[in-house]
C-alpha cells in the first residue's frame, strides 16, 4: 500500500487528505516513481478550489511536481530504467495523473532526467516555474539582450525564475511587488530594478528604466486593472502575456494607445509548450542546460514533510514565500 493525497470535496486545503491506496503497475507509457520530494503550485491550489482549468472528479488527485527514483517501467517505455533519478513535468491532467504520494505513476512524456547535482527538493522545484517562464519569454517572445522585461508577483517561483532566465540571455528584468519589503530580496535575486507598485508610479518608474522606450516584454500572472498602466509603458511592437488572473477586478486595456503602438496582448499556458514534442525537447534543454552551468537555481522557500500537506497548502496560499514552497516524502 502506498500513501497517496486526494480530496473528496471542493474547498481550502483542510480537504486534503493522506490516504492508503494500492498503485498499480506501470500502464504501457508510464514510468512509476519512488518519490521523495514534491513541489507545490498555485494550479493545485485553484484545482482543488475547482477554479483551474478543468474541474476536479472526485475523489480527486493533486500535484503536477515530483522528483524521485524509478521503480518500474511500463510497456513501450524507452529511456528510463529503475533506480534512474527523475523528475515529473507538468504535462498531463490532474484528472488523469496526481503525483501527491509516496509512490505514483506518470506518462512517461512528463518525466525527465534532471541534473544530479539538484537535491531531491531542488529537482521538485524546476520545471513548472522554468518551462512556464522559458515557454513565453524564449519561445514565444525571443527575449534578447537589451530587452527590459517586467514581472510582475515577481516574487513567486514562476517570477524568480523570470528573473534568472532573462539575466542568463542578458536582459535587463524588472520586478514588480506591491510593497518594498521585498525589494531588497529580489535585488538579491538578480532583479536589476524593482517597483514598489503601492509606492511608486509604475509607468514613470519603467519609463525610467528603459531610457523612455517603455518595456518590450511583460509577463503578468495578475491582470485586473494594473494592465492599463503596464500597456502605458510598453514600447512599439512590445507583447504582454497573461498567463493568470490573480485579480479579482477586471482587466482594462488603453485601447487607442495599444493600437498606436501595435501592442500584442496574449494569453499563455504551458501546454503550448508541454503539448508539443519539439518545443517541449528544446525547454528541457535549455532548463536543464541552465541547471548544470548555474545561470538557473530554483530557491526554496520553505519545505513540509509529507504529513503536513494541509500546512503546506495554506502558507502556499498565504503569499508570504519568495521561491518555491516543497513537500518532503
Amino acid at each position: 500500500m502506498a500513501r497517496v493525497v486526494r480530496f473528496h470535496e471542493i474547498g481550502g486545503p483542510e480537504v486534503l487528505k493522506i490516504e492508503e491506496a494500492e498503485v498499480p503497475p506501470p500502464g504501457a507509457g508510464e514510468v512509476q516513481i519512488a518519490v521523495k520530494a514534491l513541489g507545490l503550485n498555485r494550479a493545485e491550489s485553484m484545482f482543488r478550489r475547482a477554479e483551474y482549468l478543468e474541474t476536479p472528479i472526485l475523489p480527486a488527485r493533486n500535484g503536477y511536481e515530483a522528483s524521485g527514483v524509478v521503480t518500474a517501467v511500463g510497456p513501450g517505455v524507452a529511456g528510463f530504467k529503475p533506480g534512474e533519478a527523475v523528475s515529473t513535468i507538468p504535462a498531463f491532467s490532474l484528472n488523469q495523473y496526481g503525483v501527491y504520494g509516496d509512490l505514483v505513476n506518470a506518462p512517461v512524456h512528463a518525466v525527465a532526467h534532471h541534473p544530479e547535482s539538484l537535491s531531491w527538493e531542488e529537482a521538485a522545484s524546476i520545471w513548472m516555474q522554468y518551462l512556464t517562464a522559458y515557454g513565453a519569454l524564449i519561445d514565444v517572445a525571443g527575449l534578447t539582450r537589451g530587452d527590459t522585461l517586467v514581472i510582475p508577483a515577481a516574487s513567486s517561483s514562476v517570477g524568480i525564475a523570470s528573473i534568472q532566465i532573462a539575466n542568463r540571455v542578458g536582459a535587463v528584468p524588472v520586478a514588480l511587488t506591491r510593497s518594498s519589503s521585498k525589494r531588497q530580496a529580489l535585488l538579491d535575486l538578480g532583479a536589476a530594478h524593482v517597483i514598489a507598485t503601492e509606492e511608486q508610479d509604475l509607468v514613470d518608474e519603467i519609463l525610467k528604466i528603459s531610457g523612455g522606450e517603455g518595456a518590450r516584454v511583460v509577463f503578468d500572472p495578475v491582470g485586473g486593472p494594473t494592465v492599463e498602466k503596464l500597456a502605458k509603458a510598453m514600447k512599439r511592437l512590445g507583447i504582454l502575456f497573461l498567463y493568470g488572473a490573480l485579480s479579482s477586478e477586471p482587466t482594462t486595456v488603453p485601447l487607442l494607445e495599444s493600437i498606436g503602438k501595435s501592442l500584442t496582448f496574449r494569453g499563455y499556458i504551458l501546454t503550448e509548450i508541454t503539448g508539443d514534442p519539439a518545443r517541449l525537447k528544446q525547454g528541457v534543454e535549455f532548463v536543464n542546460s541552465g541547471l548544470a552551468d548555474g545561470t538557473l537555481k530554483p530557491i526554496i522557500a520553505k519545505t513540509f514533510p509529507f504529513e503536513q500537506i494541509v500546512e503546506a497548502h495554506r502558507y502556499l496560499e498565504s503569499n508570504q514565500q519568495i521561491g518555491k514552497v516543497v513537500v518532503t516524502v
